[in-house]
């Protein structure tokens, strides 16, 4: 956005955002080619895919059952405890145990969760949070402030759960037809679930 001002008023030029199809990836020479001025944040991809190749290792090396938490984004290898690994899903990783959720066992694969309640900021008088919605360049409109995916993979949670974020409405229907169980929480704690999530304890 460029913004100029005059003698008497202020002008203000928007630049149409670039969007995700501006983004060519080559899969034969291994090469990206985005535009001039675009940045590309792979942030929390790959947290998730460090997570996934950290659980891995670490138990290849060790032979035992291993838990690794990046920020909230969990990757689980080899033997769970009995019972499974307790985690806590709540709208902020931070939160611990205390905070508002649900505690579910983890036996195999990946755990995420997208929030648009942890990360937050002020423009003028509007609200934001960080979640873009690539097909408008803004952010995505806030039908839940939290939704929580296992998966085969923390890569494969993470992604779902931010998808989720972004199709709003449609979220639902789409985890369903995806087979991942899920836990979406409106903006005003309504709690929805998919495919075999387990209810909340009572």
């Amino acid at each position: 956005m460029v913004v100029s001002r005059t003698t008497t008023e202020p002008v203000i030029e928007a630049d149409p955002a670039h969007g995700w199809r501006s983004v060519a990836i080559d899969r034969a020479s291994g090469t990206v080619r985005i535009p001039a001025g675009v940045e590309v944040d792979l942030g929390a991809t790959a947290k998730a895919l460090a997570a996934d190749r950290s659980a891995r290792s670490v138990h290849e090396d060790s032979g035992c059952g291993v838990l690794v938490s990046l920020g909230g984004d969990v990757a689980v290898a080899g033997e769970p405890p009995a019972g499974g690994w307790p985690i806590r899903v709540t709208d902020d990783h931070r939160a611990g145990a205390a905070g508002e959720g649900q505690t579910v066992s983890l036996h195999r694969g990946g755990l995420a969760t997208s929030s648009t309640i942890a990360r937050r900021w002020r423009t003028g008088k509007v609200e934001r949070h960080h979640i873009v919605d690539p097909r408008t360049g803004w952010q995505a409109p806030e039908v839940w402030r939290t939704v929580s995916v296992a998966a085969a993979t923390c890569v494969q949670a993470n992604t779902a759960s931010t998808a989720a974020i972004v199709r709003g409405h449609a979220a639902r229907p789409w985890l369903e037809d995806e087979g991942l169980p899920a836990r979406l929480v409106t903006r005003d704690g309504q709690v929805a679930l998919t495919s075999g999530w387990p209810e909340d304890a009572a």
